[in-house]
């Protein structure tokens, strides 16, 4: 049986959960999440929690989408009365970053200026060498940190590049004479 589903999640206050037959919404101060609720599972709202039950748990799928569908649900109530943050960190002589309007723009070391274009939804602060991205889907904060990681990850010589705060790049010892 699957032991994340099993646990019930509570639901802070001035957050509402909507049960339909194929999804579950999510109403909170920073925003509104849907996430689908998979055949062969049933919810249900009493006193402030929200509980999922399986029909089937025989069956190895069914015990899979269980777990998932009461992390989704748990991600999306987080992320409706907090929000997530992912900080990346830019590491290199001549390496920024500013917000303008709705664009990013990064200065990487190449011969040109990279744009990326702010999401509807996210929010980006820069300070000095940080960029914290704001938003309240836990999944799209994630996929825009890493797409803005990938411009240009962190090389193991010297370790510039653009990398999650906090994360450790393993250097390899350079050439020697």
């Amino acid at each position: 049986m699957s032991r994340v589903g099993k646990k019930s999640i509570s639901i802070p206050s001035g957050v509402n959960v909507t049960i339909s037959a194929t999804d579950l919404s999510v109403k909170g101060p920073k925003g509104e999440l849907s996430s689908p609720l998979f055949p062969g599972i049933t919810a249900s709202v009493a006193e402030n929690e929200v509980s999922l039950q399986c029909d089937n748990l025989t069956s190895k799928s069914s015990k899979a989408n269980y777990g998932m569908a009461r992390a989704l649900l748990a991600n999306n109530i987080l992320g409706v009365s907090c929000g997530f943050t992912r900080t990346l960190e830019l590491r290199g002589v001549g390496y920024r970053a500013q917000v303008q309007g709705s664009k990013l723009n990064l200065s990487l070391g190449f011969s040109h200026p990279v744009e990326y274009p702010v999401p509807q939804g996210i929010e980006i602060k820069v300070d000095k060498s940080l960029i914290h991205i704001h938003g309240v889907d836990k999944q799209t904060v994630g996929q825009i940190a890493s797409e803005i990681r990938a411009f240009r990850p962190p090389e193991p010589y010297k370790g510039k590049g653009v990398r999650y705060q906090n994360e450790r790049v393993i250097m390899k010892e350079g050439k020697k004479s």
